[in-house]
């Protein structure tokens, strides 16, 4: 496999063709950002606790029964992964409120939200990323019921897999992001699952451990991420039930 020509870069990934129109490179940049941009900086090592969180859960959900376009790790920061034509949607599972569900709704921080809430957002950055509601999604021709109704179930089912993993991990799934793409007909779990794309929260003392570190200026964001990469890949995942 050999990369080729630059496809898209995103706030903190780049994507590449490579040789096999059916394979493209994902790299992890250092780039972190905050506020849709406003804020930004580069921290060393970044992209590869990223990437390695997210080759993990990948592998994990792979296992079991979730389509992903995960194919392999190259090296550090750096993997291969399935061509897909992405769904510009944002589809967000809510556990626990937090962030703009709170500030939007009269919803109290940390209230547990059961059955989990699920919000859909337009990929867009020329429109700040509007949140969408079905009919919406079906007048914009993104996805039709019956994809829309796959998304969402397999959303549900990634919560349950990671909810209940990061639990063994002593870690709180709060909420976090996904995006999904189509390949031969079927709908396929892309882009990444990392620090960046999920809350987390420390089970004991509630603390974070996600880029609201960066955003809210928490603490040490290496020093987080390190961790939480350690506590995540240090278990098997056979030991979900």
């Amino acid at each position: 496999m050999k990369q080729a020509d630059l496809l898209y870069t995103g706030k903190a990934k780049s994507v590449y063709r490579t040789d096999d129109p059916e394979v493209y490179i994902m790299k992890f940049r250092d780039d972190i950002t905050a506020f849709d941009g406003g804020k930004k900086d580069t921290l060393a090592g970044k992209g590869r606790y990223n990437a390695e969180v997210s080759t993990f859960i990948f592998r994990y959900l792979g296992e079991h029964g979730i389509r992903t376009h995960y194919i392999e790790s190259i090296e550090p920061g750096v993997i291969a992964v399935q061509n897909l034509t992405m769904i510009p949607l944002e589809v967000i599972v809510r556990n626990v409120a937090a962030g703009s569900i709170v500030r939007n709704y009269p919803f109290r921080e940390g209230a547990p939200l059961d059955p989990p809430v699920i919000v859909i957002d337009y990929k867009s950055d020329a429109h700040h990323d509007p949140m969408l509601n079905d009919e919406l999604i079906y007048a914009l021709g993104i996805a039709t019921p019956e994809e829309l109704d796959q998304i969402k179930a397999m959303a549900l089912a990634i919560n349950e897999l990671l909810s209940k993993y990061l639990d063994l991990r002593g870690i709180t799934l709060v909420d976090f992001k996904m995006e999904f793409g189509r390949s031969n007909g079927r709908i396929i779990l892309g882009d990444e699952i990392s620090m960046d794309s999920m809350r987390l929260w420390d089970k004991e003392t509630g603390a974070s451990l996600d880029k609201d570190v960066y955003r809210f200026e928490k603490g040490d964001v290496m020093e987080t991420y390190a961790g939480v990469a350690k506590r995540i890949l240090s278990a098997p995942w056979g030991e979900v039930k």
